[in-house]
């Protein structure tokens, strides 16, 4: 039975389990799609951290633009990060907002693989 840390080294920690509860029942071929399927879409902790920090700088809310939250990107960019606060709390949760991300991307490739798209 293949694993998926074979094909997805990067991923640790919760993310690991939550992508190896849903592709335990995955043949091989169907973890390579699925791998790379999600290493195109995956949001890296990292980049999230890196972008929210661009925010004390002037330019707030460009990680909200990468997790596909339009409208608190907006916010963000319109209220200076809301007055810094909600920048300093994005940078303290900064992999739980790529995890959440990262999840749901993981939920959608997971249902296209099995239905077989």
């Amino acid at each position: 039975m293949p694993n998926i840390y074979s094909y997805l080294p990067e991923l640790e920690g919760e993310e690991m389990i939550y992508v190896q509860k849903l592709t335990a029942d995955f043949d091989e071929q169907q973890l390579t799609q699925f791998a790379v399927m999600y290493r195109n879409r995956r949001k890296d902790p990292t980049l999230i951290l890196l972008t929210a920090l661009v925010g004390f700088l002037g330019i707030s809310g460009i990680h909200r633009f990468l997790l596909n939250q339009i409208g608190m990107g907006i916010l963000y960019l319109l209220t200076a990060g809301l007055c810094f606060i909600g920048t300093i709390i994005d940078l303290i949760n900064h992999k739980k907002l790529a995890f959440e991300y990262n999840s749901n991307v993981a939920r959608e490739i997971a249902t296209i693989i099995k239905r077989g798209v």
